[in-house]
């Protein structure tokens, strides 16, 4: 009995690992394509045009915060000196216990005024809202409402107060690249569908110079396990994001850095209030409701480095973050289980959705209960020792093939890092992110499922800032 189901076991974790592997390769030549095509959103001819043009369409920037006193201010700076010619940033406080409002009232000459906030999208209850005497400032908003518990009520509020038709939805420890409007507002334009949503690559602000809210010098970071998710970000968006995008099967699209046709977005509901997984619950949202309308539509990435965010620093925030985006995870599936293989929602149902159900949402129980049976085999003596490490081998082996090939090709392509010394150092990472990495992830993975599925309430954690560098 127990050799039948060693022989099943390994048998079956042999297909798994060589099915994900086929699917990253595929993903990988789709990527590759669609990288070819990138310089049509790198045109610096096409950002003049969009300046000087009276047609280019306006555009709000949405940021939530709560608790982010220690980097409100520079990075409030950073999106008020986007080049674009018509936006504004809306500010959430979504009930920050910090000082986060009150260094936005000092630094910007902040005072409560009348508006007409009007509740398209049902939240906590707002508060007030705040505009600056100073013109320098005219294009901000703040808005003050009660603590809804999730980043998706805040961001509800922020649409509800923001006056054009796309929104930028970010994350106020985000550092934007001075052109990122520019830069993904091009789909939007250039497409014979509607698009309906639009991301861009996210990397590590970690270990980055920032100057005046602008990331002035690209850097690695130079502590573990802020490197490791700059592998993770890396893979994720310019194989993984890029090739779904090829497709129009994009899954989600980040919650810290995208862009949306406000008017599909409200008329989809806005992001589920109680959904700690906003990212993937508006790009489901927004599909849904197109194919449900019978419209042609498009989800889209674009491979250009607009966004640096802040990143764990340590083994406590990185377990805040992953726990909370796994039972998001966890909480996706059980909300939208009727997308699930669902032919009606084609691609959505058939491709996006399976793909992340079995390869995403699945692996980390996979290999759990795996690495219990391993334990357990080895208790017993009846470890197949030669399987053993031809498995290993074989999924460690195309783990840093995968890896140092997606960090050469955004070497060749985008040239980031002014080092090849620093290249070298994320490939290096690349060796030791299966070991050291990769087991934290699962093990975090496995917990915040757990949380979820025994009820434990979720909430929007603070995750602990050290600043950036100015």
């Amino acid at each position: 009995m127990l050799e039948s189901i060693t022989e099943f076991y390994e048998t079956f974790v042999f297909y798994y690992a060589s099915s994900m592997i086929f699917s990253y390769l595929v993903l990988a030549t789709f990527s590759s394509i669609n990288l070819m095509r990138y310089k049509s959103y790198n045109s610096d001819k096409d950002d003049e045009v969009l300046m000087k043009s009276p047609l280019t369409p306006g555009v709000s920037i949405v940021a939530p915060a709560y608790n982010e006193e220690k980097t409100i201010i520079v990075n409030v700076n950073s999106l008020l000196t986007l080049e674009y010619p018509l936006f504004e940033v809306v500010i959430v406080n979504d009930g920050s216990k910090d000082k986060t409002l009150e260094k936005l009232i000092s630094e910007f000459d902040l005072v409560e005024v009348d508006f007409l906030y009007i509740e398209k999208i049902k939240t906590k209850p707002f508060k007030r809202v705040f505009k600056s005497t100073n013109p320098k400032y005219s294009i901000l908003t703040v808005v003050d409402k009660e603590n809804g518990g999730t980043k998706a009520d805040a961001s509800n509020a922020g649409i509800n107060a923001s006056v054009f038709p796309y929104y930028l939805s970010t994350d106020v420890d985000c550092v934007l690249n001075r052109k990122t409007l520019l830069k993904m507002i091009k789909p939007f334009l250039n497409s014979k569908k509607r698009v309906v949503g639009v991301g861009s690559t996210l990397r590590m602000l970690n270990g980055c110079e920032v100057k005046d809210g602008v990331v002035t010098r690209v850097s690695p970071p130079k502590r573990l396990i802020p490197c490791f998710q700059e592998l993770e970000y890396i893979r994720a968006y310019l194989l993984g994001k890029m090739g779904w995008s090829f497709i129009n099967s994009v899954p989600n699209i980040s919650g810290g850095l995208g862009l949306f046709d406000k008017e599909i977005a409200i008329k989809a509901g806005g992001y589920s209030g109680d959904s700690h997984a906003e990212d993937m619950d508006m790009a489901t949202k927004l599909a849904r409701y197109m194919m449900n309308n019978n419209m042609k539509y498009r989800l889209v990435y674009i491979p250009i480095s607009c966004c640096w965010t802040e990143g764990p620093d340590n083994v406590q925030v990185l377990n805040r973050q992953r726990t909370r985006w796994s039972s998001g995870l966890a909480q996706i599936f059980r909300v939208y289980r009727e997308v699930l293989f669902n032919r009606k929602y084609k691609r959505l149902g058939l491709v996006a959705f399976p793909y992340t159900f079995i390869y995403e949402f699945l692996a980390p129980i996979i290999e759990g209960v795996g690495i219990l049976f391993f334990i357990y085999l080895i208790l017993v003596n009846k470890v197949n020792w030669d399987m053993f490490f031809i498995i290993f081998l074989y999924s460690y082996t195309f783990a840093i093939f995968i890896t140092t090939l997606v960090v050469i090709q955004d070497h060749i392509v985008f040239k980031h890092y002014k080092k090849i010394t620093e290249v070298l150092r994320l490939i290096l990472m690349g060796f030791l992110e299966p070991i050291l990495y990769h087991p934290l992830i699962v093990f975090f993975a496995l917990k915040g499922y757990f949380n979820f599925y025994v009820g434990k309430e979720l909430k929007w954690g603070t995750m602990t800032r050290k600043g950036v560098n100015t």
